[in-house]
């Protein structure tokens, strides 16, 4: 992590924010960013869509509308930015360019922050006097950490006790949600408002605003909403999608597994968790082992406790994905570090496994009564151990309870059955047991040594555990990275290729087999399906979630038509990479039905159904379409003042929704026609949306639901038409995290480095769905930058008479030409939405390219004007995307237009880049490379202490050396190369070693390395034909001011050259004509043109 940076002199800063603000009160006034469709003035009701974009170019954007229990931070910043830049670009190139942005209130995480606060008021008062400071805390813990490790071991480790305090059990807690809204900047004395949810709803709304206008953002504020049934127009929309969804039997009724947070009494989705995004149930088969006789250490237990065994019937509960290979059974496992419980299912049946597991299955319908996870008893593992067993499909009838060290509490039951044919873990423990009964304490002949062969795979044979275990050299059961390996590798192999051997389906696939299988050992009772969250989930209430048995309305994402339409939509739009494709192929693989239903929380109500809310990421899929007309409907955020239209909300009827989103042409209702015309107008005109932009971590939610409910929803020509992802943000090299301290809100980096400042590090940040990272040094460095730029734009605009008129010379023309060139450049970047790259070209190469511009026209009589007022037109529009407000000034306050760089065109050159030009530039600029590193040569001291060619004291004369022609024999083998090329047998070395003459192999085998490699990023006619676009020493000749200015450390005298043919001796020194010796020096031996020899000698 690199440190924050430390602001001292802020000044500059000061100067740039007051621009910022100025600007941002101009356009206030001005409104530039609000976007309308043509009216029917313009283009009549009914005009073909297509011709509305033609002549009326269009482009809608936006990205996931942020949640409104809290600010944006910079992570929100780095998504907003590239939406916003994307406006910008799009408004140059003559777009109507519309970005709206609206705040997303439903669900459970503000009511249930509420409800939190509500539970602070009464635990510590309304001014939060009462709460434990964070040293009271932490002296408490301490002192309960030094109670834990007083704890004998030999505590009776059936009883299940907890020494931890209050105020201990809160150590995972986090912060107090006060102290969270405190941080958040929200006033102490205002924080007990909160516990009324609706203020949220009423405080960060216009506070989200005021920060996003602050930094910058061309928002259609018009067009912003917030959701939930407190916005009548929008709850009006989010009924009007459930209803078609369900006519269309995309929403369904029916018991299915789902996410379930106990403490919430609902359905725990993703926008509910704390932790466990994307996380899906996880269904096993719970393989029913009854215990046929206990150890007389378990005998004696359960007598002491009062527990009557006989006429009962006790099964372990074994979690398994694998019920096939049941058959190969030979022992099951338990861990002696475990505290397991004995439950009652009724009917004299009781169940071993975790309570946690338990807790699961009471929600499923697998106890006598929901939600009943009390135990019998508490049995610790190791009272398990030895104990008789028999396992369903088993070929061994009697079997025994071993020890399993690897077993873990929170994943599946705790009881592990051992198939140790197929389980890489099974086999090596089995193994472990074996070998060494004694440390284990068991007996070696409740150990079944020798694997049951009962799939057969064509790569690992019979018996593929054991093949892979020791194909990965596996010693140990705590080799677990090559046991995870082994695993997966059995896994796939035996799933896809593997075939049964034993039992009723005997020569039948795995594939074929496996639901087969488990259907009949369910059938028989000897299973049960069992599911559980496929890794932790935690609710925003901090409930650890399980998984229900539901009976709730659900959307059935996944049903194959459905499918088919959301897979063809994908196919036809713009991803921008193919990770973003591939990661939407993968979610569609595996994406089934989801809750649409809850009970808790904020939003509209199930139209069929009111005793239900739609959940949050069921109300947010097509709202985009919502910002088409909200304008019209109303003028705040709430529903509550009227819009341009006198429209209540009773009157967006479903044949009104419908007229406007094109379902229907006809139409029956009170609205006036001409405001129904003029919404559909808007709907069509802007959709479909061109770009929706989320983080990566949106993707198996929310993005592929916009997809699913848009197929179904809209006519193909409004489908999605691009999304784009990016990675998440590190701040300063590292995570954000508020615990740590490493944390911005959007808010703070503005207010720290100013707006534009920030934009320009958060363009540099990175483009990929990797993570990007936002580093201060840069938001920093780019204040400065910006400022100088900002005081040379206005010198030169004050100061016109120090500037040239008149005939371009070879640098000012080089330099317009750079330009046109960069102006290209950036326009491409843009375009492929790269920011980072257009930033660079468009700003520090342009930026690059006017200081060498400046320092060599120092030289000849100083910059042109033409040029220069050039530079600053076109900088301030390349930089509009991105520094808005700076780009302002320059456009308007420096260079003195009259309109608004709003309304500013991208600068298109008016003749194509001259590549002699280019390539004359590039040489030169080379040519003082060259100089400098000819300088270090002559200065470098010799062995044995010799003196350096030059004595940097005294003065120099520059002399170089530029060959008129190639040698003879490049000549020669640059056809040779052409020849092999054209027939594609240039990687054939034997064939190119054929061609060259045995004395010449030498020096030219490297000659043809360069050339291949120059192939390889140049087209043929390039690399083939080697004359120069320009007259190498007339260049040198022109450009020996700049020349002999090149060195760093010697001062040059005289500068001069000679030109030569290749392999001459002698060569004409272009200043006096006379005839000069060539030196015997290798740079110079080897020169070439373009590639002149540089010498450097004392006068």
């Amino acid at each position: 992590m690199s440190k924050p940076v430390t602001l001292e002199n802020t000044s500059r800063r000061d100067a740039l924010i007051e621009i910022e603000k100025k600007y941002q009160a101009i356009w206030a006034e001005e409104k530039p960013f609000e976007i309308d469709a043509p009216t029917d003035e313009e283009e009549p009701y009914g005009t073909p869509v297509e011709k509305l974009h033609e002549d009326y170019p269009k482009w809608f954007a936006t990205m996931a509308y942020p949640y409104m229990n809290g600010v944006l931070h910079a992570g929100h910043a780095f998504t907003y930015s590239k939406v916003d830049f994307g406006i910008g670009f799009e408004r140059l190139r003559g777009k109507k360019a519309l970005f709206p942005l609206g705040f997303h209130c439903t669900g459970m995480p503000i009511l249930a922050s509420a409800d939190k606060l509500k539970r602070e008021i009464e635990m510590f008062g309304e001014d939060f006097s009462g709460a434990p400071s964070k040293e009271e805390e932490e002296k408490e813990i301490a002192e309960d950490e030094k109670r834990k490790q007083a704890i004998s071991h030999h505590e009776d480790v059936t009883k299940f006790t907890t020494k931890k305090s209050k105020v201990a059990e809160k150590a995972g807690r986090g912060k107090f949600q006060f102290e969270i809204l405190e941080q958040l900047g929200v006033p102490k004395e205002d924080i007990k408002k909160f516990a009324d949810p609706q203020h949220w709803l009423q405080y960060f709304p216009p506070l989200v605003k005021k920060h996003v206008t602050r930094f910058g953002g061309r928002v259609d504020w018009r067009r912003s909403m917030t959701t939930t049934d407190i916005n009548p127009y929008y709850d009006s929309f989010v009924r009007w999608q459930m209803n078609h969804l369900k006519e269309l039997g995309k929403i369904k009724f029916g018991k299915r597994y789902t996410i379930y947070s106990v403490k919430d009494g609902q359905p725990c989705m993703d926008h509910d968790r704390q932790s466990g995004e994307a996380v899906l149930p996880q269904e096993y088969t719970g393989i029913k082992i009854q215990v046929t006789g206990f150890t007389d250490d378990a005998i004696k237990f359960f007598q002491e406790k009062g527990f009557e065994l006989e006429g009962k019937k006790i099964y372990l509960v074994a979690a398994t994905l694998r019920p096939e290979t049941m058959y190969g059974q030979t022992c099951c496992f338990v861990s002696r570090k475990i505290d397991y419980g004995l439950f009652s299912v009724g009917n004299g049946e009781y169940y071993i496994c975790t309570k946690r597991a338990f807790k699961n299955m009471s929600y499923q319908d697998l106890t006598p009564k929901r939600g009943d996870f009390d135990e019998t008893l508490i049995v610790n593992g190791s009272l398990l151990v030895g104990s008789k067993i028999h396992a369903p499909l088993a070929e061994i009838q009697s079997l025994r309870v071993l020890p399993m060290e690897t077993i873990l509490e929170a994943k599946g039951t705790g009881v592990v059955t051992c198939v140790p044919s197929d389980s890489p873990d099974d086999f090596v423990t089995i193994r472990d047991l074996y070998t060494k009964p004694d440390y284990y304490g068991i007996e070696e002949s409740w150990v079944v040594k020798d694997p049951i062969a009962i799939v057969g795979t064509p790569k690992y044979g019979d018996k593929c555990a054991e093949y892979l275990v020791n194909e990965l050299k596996i010693h140990s059961p705590k080799d677990t990275a090559q046991l995870t390996k082994a695993k997966e590798l059995a896994y796939k192999e035996g799933y896809y290729s593997g075939k049964l051997l034993k039992g009723k389906y005997a020569g039948q696939s795995v594939e074929e087999a496996k639901p087969k299988v488990k259907n009949d050992l369910v059938a028989a009772g000897e299973a049960i399906v069992y599911n559980e969250p496929e890794s932790l989930v935690v609710s925003r209430s901090g409930d650890q979630c399980i998984v229900s048995l539901e009976d709730q309305w659900y959307l059935d994402y996944g049903e194959k038509n459905w499918k088919a339409q959301a897979v063809s939509c994908l196919e036809h739009m713009t991803t921008y990479n193919s990770e973003t494709k591939n990661a939407f192929e993968g979610v569609f693989d595996w994406l089934k039905n989801w809750a649409v239903s809850r009970t808790y929380g904020l939003g509209t109500r199930i139209p069929w159904d009111p005793k239900y809310l739609v959940e949050s990421l069921s109300d947010s899929t097509v709202y985009h379409a919502y910002y088409t007309v909200s304008h019209f409907l109303h003028s705040d955020f709430y529903g509550r003042k009227p819009g341009l239209f006198p429209i209540s909300a009773d009157q967006m009827t479903a044949q009104v929704w419908d007229y406007i989103f094109c379902r229907r042409d006809d139409i029956d209702s009170d609205i006036p026609k001409k405001y129904l015309q003029r919404m559909r107008r808007e709907f069509e005109y802007f959709f479909p949306l061109d770009e929706s932009i989320s983080a990566k971590d949106l993707i198996p939610n929310h993005l592929t639901f916009y997809i699913y409910v848009s197929v179904a929803l809209f006519k193909k020509q409004f489908w999605p038409a691009g999304i784009r992802i990016n990675g998440h943000l590190l701040l300063n090299n590292a995570k954000m995290s508020k615990s740590t301290g490493n944390f911005r809100t959007l808010y703070q980096l503005v207010e720290r480095f100013g707006a534009d400042a920030s934009r320009v590090a958060m363009a540099d940040a990175g483009d990929t769905v990797e993570d990007a990272n936002f580093d201060e040094s840069n938001a920093n460095a780019a204040i400065l930058r910006l400022y100088n730029l900002k005081e040379w734009c206005e010198a030169m605009n004050s100061d016109t008479g120090s500037l040239r008129t008149g005939e371009l010379n070879f640098f000012d023309k080089a330099f317009d030409n750079e330009m046109d060139l960069l102006i290209n450049e950036t326009y491409g970047h843009y375009a492929d939405t790269h920011y980072k790259l257009a930033l660079k070209s468009g700003f520090f190469d342009y930026h690059y390219a006017r200081d060498y511009y400046r320092d060599v026209s120092a030289l000849y009589g100083g910059m042109h004007r033409d040029v220069v007022f050039k530079y600053m037109e076109t900088q301030a529009i390349m930089l509009y995307p991105v520094t808005p407000h700076f780009a302002e000034y320059l456009y308007r306050g420096v260079l003195g237009h009259k309109e608004s760089i709003n309304c500013a065109k991208w600068p298109t050159p008016s003749k194509p880049v001259s590549k002699e030009i280019t390539a004359e530039l590039e040489y030169v600029r080379s040519l003082q490379r060259s100089v400098r590193e000819a300088e270090i040569q002559a200065l470098k001291k010799k062995k044995k202490g010799k003196a350096s060619d030059v004595d940097k004291t005294k003065d120099v004369k520059l002399t170089f050396f530029v060959a008129t022609s190639f040698p003879e024999w490049q000549d020669k083998y640059v056809e040779v190369v052409r020849k092999l090329f054209e027939e594609s047998k240039l990687d054939d070395m034997k064939e190119v070693r054929q061609h060259i003459d045995g004395k010449d192999m030498k020096v030219v085998m490297p000659f043809v390395s360069i050339l291949k490699k120059e192939l390889e990023t140049s087209k043929p006619e390039e690399v083939f034909n080697r004359e120069l676009p320009f007259d190498e020493v007339e260049t040198v000749k022109s450009t020996f001011p700049v020349l002999e200015k090149a060195p760093a450390q010697v001062k040059v005298a005289e500068v001069t050259a000679v030109a030569f043919k290749a392999g001459d001796k002698t060569g004409k020194d272009v200043k006096t004509g006379e005839e000069v010796e060539i030196p015997n020096s290798k740079s110079i031996q080897t020169a070439v043109p373009g590639q002149p020899g540089v010498f450097i000698r004392n006068i």
